[in-house]
């Protein structure tokens, strides 16, 4: 299963959804589906510019964990 910690990057950057599509040019919509991990894909394309607006690695972003830990979390 694939993590995504833009929730936890956002929170520490204290920064909101809407700064983040205003600086990367990304919809809100999307962002948020990313935010709340409602999404079953994400382009390449989208990938960087979030990662480069977070000024975070990739792994910083997405991570793959097994699924008994996952719902430990």
């Amino acid at each position: 299963m694939i993590k995504v910690h833009l929730s936890r990057l956002l929170g520490e950057k204290r920064m909101k959804i809407s700064e983040l599509a205003k600086e990367t040019g990304l919809h809100r919509n999307g962002l948020s589906r990313l935010y709340n991990e409602e999404t079953d894909g994400i382009k390449f394309d989208t990938l960087e510019k979030v990662c480069k607006a977070l000024n975070c690695e990739i792994s910083d972003l997405i991570e793959i964990v097994d699924e008994e830990r996952a719902h430990a979390d």
